[in-house]
């Protein structure tokens, strides 16, 4: 059995045909530049993506394919499972793209696409808000009007849940500990960046909220920002609502402050003595031992920290300051551990440290396609 596995952003499509049971992957790649001459929407996206694969001799009629699975940003308070897809779903879940208007819109138009292009598989949407369903509610809830909060759905609904819950899971397995016996903070640190505790193999608190904008500096949106800073740009810099929004999403994090959201070439900024850059680190370094040491106190006990996704499994530097100076709180890291390059979960934290340290590579692809699995 294989599950093609569809990633819709605005400008760019991944795919990936995987085989669920033994994590293998025939082919992935990815589609850029839609909306160009040359790649003009979704459509033709999806068609480039089926040819790539024809090419490389995988045909879609002699794959074995038993599904179709969509990752879905926001699930809202609706979608908390893995859920087949057909029309009234389609109807609910826009109903829900003005709480992630940059990733429900284009995920909804590569479904429509796959849809009308493979009418005989079933297409399953795979949430991200789902592993967060659960949280607590002292740490779900926002303290405004509640009477409010309710009328308009505003909670903590969390992100990138697939790739926490799975990282927590290859923790365990890597550990040889049952995933239940363990107390772990993950942090996701890509071009968006999240950081959740997880008692138990469930989630107890995570940083994004109502949308993704919340909690660590990314690469291009703000994290926590004070709320007033909104209300203070349209009053006095006449902003509008639309162009502060643009702006905390596109315009802030580290490529707002340093000028690049490359971790690599914000590298050689810093090195070239560009203040802004080192700046821009710094804040980014400074807001994740926060979190760190929030999360540290929500566990009470903390046996793991995981780092993951393009930077945390990529940035030596990143994992170094984000955990340097914390041998107090029973936390070492390895530098020589720390340093070496392979694509393998690995320990980083020496043998003396209290907590131990893993960097543990995600693969939402191969979650998306082994839920998807379990619902048809």
């Amino acid at each position: 059995m294989t599950v093609l596995v569809v990633n819709s952003g605005s400008s760019s499509l991944k795919y990936a045909v995987v085989k669920p049971a033994s994590g293998e992957f025939l082919a992935e790649g990815i589609i850029e530049e839609i909306g160009s001459d040359a790649m003009p929407d979704h459509d033709a996206a999806l068609r480039a993506a089926f040819d790539d694969l024809a090419a490389n001799g995988l045909r879609l009629e002699n794959l074995g394919l038993v599904a179709v699975g969509h990752r879905m940003v926001h699930g809202g308070k609706t979608f908390y499972e893995p859920s087949v897809i057909d029309d009234e779903l389609m109807d609910k879940v826009r109903e829900l793209s003005p709480l992630a208007p940059l990733h429900n819109p284009p995920a909804i138009k590569g479904i429509e696409v796959a849809r009308k292009l493979l009418p005989d598989l079933p297409h399953i949407a795979v949430f991200d808000t789902a592993f967060f369903h659960d949280l607590p509610a002292p740490a779900s809830t926002y303290a405004i009007d509640h009477e409010l909060a309710e009328q308009w759905h505003i909670k903590r609904y969390g992100f990138h849940g697939t790739s926490h819950e799975y990282v927590s899971q290859q923790a365990a397995i890597f550990l040889d500990r049952p995933l239940e016996s363990l107390n772990q903070i993950v942090l996701h640190l890509g071009n968006g960046a999240s950081a959740t505790a997880v008692a138990g193999g469930k989630a107890v608190d995570t940083s994004m909220g109502l949308t993704p904008m919340e909690g660590l500096v990314m690469g291009t949106r703000s994290g926590d920002i004070d709320p007033g800073v909104i209300m203070y740009l349209w009053r006095t810099a006449g902003m509008s609502v639309e162009d502060i929004e643009s702006m905390l999403n596109r315009r802030s994090g580290v490529r707002g402050l340093g000028g690049a959201s490359d971790f690599r070439k914000l590298r050689e900024l810093i090195e070239s003595g560009d203040e802004h850059a080192k700046l821009a680190y710094d804040v980014y370094i400074h807001r994740l031992r926060k979190y760190v040491g929030a999360y540290m106190a929500v566990l009470g006990a903390t046996d793991v920290i995981s780092f993951t996704a393009g930077v945390g499994e990529n940035v030596p530097m990143v994992r170094r300051d984000a955990l340097a100076g914390l041998s107090g709180l029973g936390i070492e890291i390895d530098d020589a551990l720390n340093s070496a390059k392979t694509d393998e979960p690995r320990c980083i934290s020496t043998a003396g440290s209290a907590i131990t340290v893993l960097v543990v590579p995600t693969n939402e692809e191969l979650a998306i396609a082994r839920a998807c699995v379990n619902v048809v």
